[in-house]
């Protein structure tokens, strides 16, 4: 086979996060690993350290073609072998036009399709593949999709500072008097959680030390409004390529329960969870209920007014110290995290690409 040509719509800002850019660059990487050459097309907003990691790949970044008819005119400019399409925000009909023009198309999903019609379709979140709610779970998975559908865990996009940080074994706890903790929530934290989550994490009362990802300046601004209680240090940072070392060094890490999730599972991290977007409530939902991850509930209901509020943070910080003050709690959460996501994802995604991409010129 000649050398392969990817290319990889995604967008990244403020307002979108950066969870599809990640996941997109993660499946770069193994593409540039099998000698695959890849461009990313679409708008990276505001983003240095996102435009950096992609510059350090030495992958273009061109602009964006969002029509069905402008995506088919870019597969043939660069003469694509095929198109991996990560957005809720393109024409649905892109997939089905790139396909009908002969480029292989590779439609990364969460839990609906939108109607595209793709060769593959790859669904990474936990539980895809079994039986829930949702018209494309269960046994039936896949059923009235035109092509394979790649779903689970076991599909799991993770990049390459993720994969080689994975601990052999799943990390235990230990008994700490000041836990380390840390809390992000995406790239940009489009929803501004970090705030909320660290007003409710400094409610425990327990000691800590808390390094806060502030993806903006507000949300900086905002953090550093917060009082430490007794024995507790707030820390914010900003975003960093750092941040898987950080997450294997923490006692304890809270998070949005998006993309990142796969991460912190494949690094054995001990977490807590918030669901911030509608999304992401369906994949919160199946891994809290799983145990991977302790379950804070919805950012909605974390900062919502009167008795109802009140009720949701301090529910929130009971749980938050309940895992501060148990290293068997923290050990057991990290133990059935590190066993569901094993780093192999990426190369199971990029087998069954090849894989089509070979039937298709069988067939062809």
């Amino acid at each position: 086979m000649s050398t392969l040509r990817v290319g990889l719509r995604c967008d990244a800002g403020p307002r979108r996060g950066v969870g599809h850019l990640v996941r997109c660059l993660a499946l770069a990487e193994e593409f540039l690993a099998r000698g695959a050459d890849v461009t990313v097309f679409g708008t990276v907003e505001r983003l240095d350290w996102a435009t950096a990691e992609l510059a350090a790949r030495g992958m273009p970044l061109l602009p964006g073609p969002d029509s069905a008819a402008e995506l088919v005119e870019t597969a043939r400019r660069h003469d694509l072998d095929v198109m991996v399409l990560d957005s809720y925000e393109l024409d649905p009909a892109g997939a089905g036009a790139l396909r009908a023009a002969g480029v292989n198309t590779l439609a990364i999903i969460d839990g609906d399709s939108r109607g595209q019609v793709a060769d593959l379709y790859l669904d990474q979140n936990f539980g895809a593949e079994l039986p829930g709610p949702g018209a494309e779970t269960g046994p039936d998975a896949g059923v009235g999709l035109p092509g394979r559908l790649l779903a689970g865990s076991g599909y799991a996009l993770l990049r390459d500072t993720v994969i080689s940080a994975r601990p052999p074994v799943a990390p235990p706890a230990t008994a700490v008097g000041r836990p380390r903790v840390l809390a992000f929530f995406g790239g940009t934290d489009a929803v501004g959680a970090a705030p909320v989550l660290t007003r409710v994490l400094v409610a425990t009362g327990h000691p800590m030390d808390l390094t806060v990802i502030v993806g903006r300046p507000e949300i900086e601004a905002e953090v550093e409004d917060v009082t430490p209680g007794r024995g507790q240090i707030i820390r914010p940072v900003p975003p960093t390529t750092s941040l898987p070392a950080l997450i294997t060094e923490a006692d304890l890490v809270v998070s949005a329960a998006g993309t990142s999730t796969w991460e912190l599972c494949c690094l054995g991290a001990p977490t807590a969870l918030v669901c911030v977007v509608d999304n992401q409530r369906e994949s919160y939902t199946r891994v809290v209920r799983h145990g991977l991850a302790a379950g804070l509930g919805e950012l909605p209901e974390l900062t919502a007014g009167g008795v109802a509020g009140r009720a949701a943070r301090a529910t929130a910080a009971r749980t938050l110290h309940g895992l501060l003050n148990s290293p068997q709690r923290r050990t057991t959460l990290a133990a059935r995290a590190w066993s569901t996501v094993d780093g192999q994802g990426r190369a199971r995604v990029v087998d069954a690409v090849f894989d089509a991409v070979r039937a298709a010129a069988v067939t062809g």
